[in-house]
Parts: structure tokens; sequence; C-alpha cells
């Protein structure tokens, strides 16, 4: 994790955040998967002959190399801070703002603390996943004539994790945790007695619901019940003050289950992920991205009827540049339009108070048949997604979630209007979710159209998703789990077959992840036989670029930059045709053949070339923030000639590990 100086500074924090709360995620679910397998016995063979055992011994030291880094950097990072003066404050350093930190301390944390001494009488208690405790070692007697060694106290979760302190003649900004407040003065907690030590603790556990589907008659109930326990999954982590005594992190391992390699001492904060609070309340544009304003197509303004404008013209938006708000506006059109009578839409992450839902939800006042799919599976919004789901089904909508055994991940709208005596679909599919906030981080597209063929499609797919039937036939669309793969492989041999002819072939692919081995294999085969493939693949990898023989006409880059790189754009040469085509698909297992996905045309060649120049050209042409894949695995910065640590490449070992990727003999 070479620093980034061109990053402003807290940039630089935000991602060290991000790369903490994605950790976490690592742990509570594909950790914690091979756990769960350990604790009941189950090896199902991998396709590297690695048992889940030795997967996680593997893992282990990769990590903890990794929790190393990270809190070198965020020491780093608080240094560079301070000199710019926005001080982030230890007991050490308190100062002259030690009397204000007491006083906040009395007035405001001893109230709400609860400290459990650990007797017959106060087991040690339940600790929910990824909260924060301390363990405290103590030495005395109480009023009752208590001598308990050792208290366990929670972090209230009503208070704030970083308090900034009031302004004073010194300047700049002064920040203190929540944690550093509580161990400062953590003896005031235990009057008469000793406090030999206070050290804060956090145990990350298992997060995966299970749900049995064909036998749950409500799924939404279903998941409702089991959300709770969620919180209190087996542990599979526990992260402990660095200065905390061998005994107490042993007592700790005892009371969570676990073993001498599942602790992570760390040098810091054991969430660091709360900071987020801390760059929010700075007030320092020099220190952040310029902020960002998204681009509105004169054609989108306010003032025009967006059903009048698509019966006229496509129109193709790249977000974060495009405003999203011209997806909102659509269906708030709609709710208003007399002559719209059926709203039909997937929805995956939408996020707390999202516009999308409050247009489905005036839709549904007005009027209109609103039927909407709601995946209520996605991994860690379930609970928003059921509480969405119960407020849309109040409001009338008819209410679907999904088909049993795959999770639908398609992001699309489906709107019908009248036009005369007959009816028109009007459409918008995009490779993103309609989450308003992570439309201006993430790069993704999204296409409007009134094209009657892919209005077709899309209502088929939606008579698909909540009824019965079989697979229906699509003039324009590939979808998975049923003709996607196929599609794709197709796409790949006309190339393998056209470069054979001695004639022109290329793909360019940008997706998040590429895992898939067949996808792998049929990409290898077209290397082989001379078609050129351009790979841009955010995050995970499984296929090895520039390996003799094999892959030696494949590149492969990763692009991390201010917005998260999520769009999926797939390109073939195909004979001249230039075929284009975005999608809510990465290329891994589970988005072919255990997902409900949509894989759209580009067919306007000005909406190609558009795609060309900003999404896949830059990214061969840019000189920063840019790695490209070497044949051994590791990651090499374009802008220099010596091998360095990608962001991604340690995240990309891990993950082959616990996928079990293709092989391959170099």
């Amino acid at each position: 994790m070479a620093a980034n100086r061109s990053v402003p500074l807290l940039e630089r924090l935000r991602f060290l955040i991000i790369f903490s709360t994605n950790l976490d995620e690592f742990f509570e679910v594909r950790v914690a998967g091979l756990a769960e397998q350990l604790a009941v016995g189950v090896n199902p063979g991998r396709a590297d002959g690695m048992s889940a055992q030795q997967t996680l011994a593997t893992i282990r030291p990769h990590v903890k190399a990794l929790v190393t880094e990270q809190y070198r950097l965020y020491g780093e990072i608080l240094t560079e801070l301070a000199l710019h003066d926005v001080r982030l404050l230890n007991a050490t350093a308190f100062g002259r703002r030690a009397a204000w930190i007491k006083r906040y301390f009395h007035d405001h944390l001893l109230p709400v603390l609860t400290p459990m001494g650990l007797d017959p009488a106060h087991p040690f208690p339940r600790v929910p996943n990824k909260s924060l405790y301390f363990i405290i070692a103590l030495e005395g007697k109480d009023a009752f004539g208590r001598s308990n060694q050792l208290a366990v106290l929670q972090a209230p979760r009503s208070l704030p994790r970083v308090i900034a302190l009031p302004h004073d003649a010194r300047g700049g900004a002064d920040f203190v945790l929540l944690s550093s407040i509580l161990s400062h003065h953590v003896s005031d907690i235990f009057p008469g007695m000793k406090v030999l030590g206070c050290y804060p603790f956090r145990v990350t556990r298992n997060s995966h619901l299970w749900i049995d589907e064909e036998e749950s008659q409500d799924l939404l109930n279903a998941l409702a019940g089991e959300l709770p326990r969620r919180h209190y999954g087996a542990a599979v982590r526990l992260e402990v003050a660095h200065t905390c005594p061998e005994p107490l992190i042993s007592f700790l391992l005892q009371k969570f289950k676990l073993e001498q390699d599942d602790v992570y001492r760390v040098t810091g904060p054991v969430n660091i992920n709360r900071l987020t609070t801390l760059i929010d309340q700075v007030d320092r544009p020099d220190l952040k991205y310029p902020a960002h304003v998204p681009y509105t197509q004169p054609v989108l303004s306010h003032e025009n009827n967006l059903f009048e404008v698509l019966n006229k013209n496509d129109v193709l938006l790249h977000h974060p540049y495009d405003s999203f708000s011209s997806v909102v506006r659509m269906l708030k059109q709609a709710s208003r339009d007399p002559k719209v009578v059926a709203v039909k839409m997937t929805l995956y992450r939408t996020g707390a108070g999202s516009p999308i839902v409050e247009a489905l939800l005036a839709c549904c006042k007005s009027g209109k048949d609103v039927t909407v799919v709601v995946e209520l599976r996605a991994r860690f919004d379930e609970a928003a997604n059921i509480g969405l789901a119960n407020r849309l089904q109040d409001a009338g909508a008819n209410l679907v979630y999904g088909v049993v055994g795959y999770k639908t991940h398609a992001k699309m709208l489906l709107i019908v209007r009248r036009k005369g005596d007959d009816l028109q679909n009007f459409v918008h599919v995009g490779t993103g979710n309609y989450h308003p906030r992570t439309s201006t981080v993430y790069t993704d597209i999204g296409f409007l159209t009134s094209d009657p063929e892919m209005g077709n499609d899309v209502q088929r797919l939606f008579q698909q998703l909540t009824g019965l039937g079989s697979v229906q036939r699509l003039r324009k669309l590939w979808h998975a789990p049923f003709t996607l793969h196929k599609n794709l492989i197709a796409a790949i041999v006309r190339e393998k077959k056209a470069a054979r002819r001695g004639e022109r072939a290329q793909i360019m692919i940008k997706i998040n992840a590429l895992s898939e081995p067949e996808l792998i294999k049929h990409l290898y085969d077209a290397s082989d036989a001379g078609v050129k493939i351009d790979l841009l693949v955010r995050g995970i990898c499984c296929l090895k670029p520039g390996v003799p023989g094999l892959s030696e006409n494949i590149r492969v880059r990763s692009v991390l930059g201010r917005f998260l790189e999520h769009s999926r754009v797939f390109y073939f040469y195909a004979e001249g045709e230039e075929k284009m085509f975005c999608s809510s698909a990465d290329w891994m297992e589970r988005n072919m053949f255990r997902r409900i996905e949509v894989c759209f045309p580009i067919e306007n060649p000005a909406f190609k070339a558009r795609i060309m120049n900003e999404c896949l050209r830059p990214q061969w042409e840019a000189k920063t923030g840019v790695w490209e894949l070497m044949a051994d695995g590791t990651y090499k910065p374009v802008t220099e000639g010596t091998l360095a640590r990608h962001p991604q490449e340690e995240a990309d070992r891990l993950a082959r590990l616990v996928i079990a990727p293709l092989r391959i003999a170099s």
C-alpha cells in the first residue's frame, strides 16, 4: 500500500477506512464460511486440493501483514494531518484540553456507562458483532467486599466515536476518540479500586444469514426473524490493543472459542472505520477532493418531458459524471403523468431515505400499478430492504422477493405509458444500483430508451421474475442464468476464429472481478489464437496475463482513483461490427449461474464511441492510479519501473484462496 502523494490527505484516510470495512466483510463472510465448514466437519473438495483448515492457515499471515501495514499508514496519516493542524489527540497529548475532556466524560459518558465486574452473578456478556468493548484488570475490593480482578465495559452506542473539541486560540481542528476518553478516565468508573490496565477489543462474527428458501412460506418474515442472530454468530476474529497482556488475551479467546491465530493485535483503534465522522467534520477543502458537480444533459433538463425526449432519442448516462437525478425525475414524472399506467422495477440496494423509493410511493398514491422486485438478501442491506418492502406493500405496490435460489441483481426499470390506443414501454437498464449516494462515487453506465424490442425484453423478464413459465426468448438482452454465459463464450469464440483466419480480432472488457473458470479458459484460447485482449479488472482477477504459450496477448490493468470503477463493459470487434454491451454482471460463477443479471447492447455509434473514450481507452492511457498485472501475480504501477504492492494485490491473493480459481501451468 504505497502512499500516493497526489491523493489529498483526508481522502487517503477515507481509503484506509474503506479498506478496514472491506476487511471486516472478508472475515464476516469469507473466513466465516471456511470456519463454518470446519465446525460442521464438512470439507467440500477444492480445485486446488486445499482443505478449509489449510486455507485458513494460508490466509492468516497475509492478513496479519496487511493489518500491520494498515496501522503503519494510519500513524503516518495522523502525523501528516497534525502538520496541517488537524489533530486526533491521545491521552498523552490532552494537555490544555484535559479539563474539557474530563467534563465531557463526567457529563456525557459516565452516566450511560454500564461496567460489569465478572463474577458468578455477572457472567461474561454476549458481545455483539464488531461492537467496541474494553477488558479492564483491577486490584482491590469494592463496597460489597468483592475483589473481582476483571471487568468488561461496552462503549455506549448512543454516543459518537469521534468527538470534536471546541475551537480555541491555537486554531486548527482537534478531535478525540471516545475510546481514548474512556481509557484515560477509567479509574473514575471504579472508585476505590486500582485499575491495572484497560484494553479495547472487538470481536468479528459470522454474518451469514441461513434461510431455507424452499421451506420458508414467507421469505420476508423468515429473513426478518434471522437478522437479530447476525449480531451473535460464531466468532472468527479478535482485535485487541497490542498492549493487552497475554493472560487477558487468552481469557478472551477462551470466551469466544477462538485460537491464538485468530488474534489481531493493533497499534491504534480497533474500529478504524468509525473515523469517517472525523473526515465529515473537518472543514478543510484543501485536504479533500474538490466537490464534484454532476452534469445534466440539456435534453434531460427539468423543463422537458422525459417520455417525449425518449420518443425521439435514446439517452446514455455515465455516472457520476452524468447526474443520477434524471432517473429519479423520470419516476417522479411517471407518478404525475395520467398516461402512465404501470411501473415495474428491481431494487437491490437503494439506501436509507431513497428518493427512488419515495418516487415509487408517489406512483402508488397516484393510482399506477406498481410492481417492485426487492432483493431481500442483498448482504448487509437486508434490514433496509425489509423496511422499504413493507412501506411499498403498505402503499399498495405488488411486492416480489425474487426467485428462490437466485439473487435478483439485474438493474431494470419499466414504465408502461399509453400512446393513443396502444401501450408503450420506456426502459432504464444499468450496471449499478438504484442508489443515489453510490451513484455519486461509483462509475456506472445507465441507458434510457423507448426501443420496442428492448422494452418487450424487459417486460418478459419481469413476467419471468413475478410469475411462472419457461425461459423467455429475448431479442436484444442477454440474461443470467440462461443466456449470458453462453453468449459471452460465443462472442469470445467468434474472435478466436477470426484471429485464426488472419483477420483483426479484439476484445476489451471492463469488470470488477474475473474468476469464472470457463470464461478464463476461453480467453486463454483466444489469446493463443492471436486475439488482442485488454482487461480492466478492478478487483479479483484469477487470470494470469503474459504467460508464454498461454496468455501472451492478454493485458490486465486495475484502476484505483477517486471514483470506484464499477461499470461493466464488454467490447468485441466482431468482424467489424464492433459489438458493445453493458451489464450488471461481473465474470464470476455467482453472476453467471446463481444470480439474475441483465446484459444490454449499445448500438448507437455515438454511444459506443463515448463509452470507448470515457470508460475504456483512458484507463489504458492514464499514468496515475493505474496498475498492471504481471504474469507472476504481482502488480506494477505503470509510471514506475520497479514492482510495488498494489492495494488490491493481497486482497486478490486472499480471494483466490477462498474461491478456488482455475489452476494453470505456467
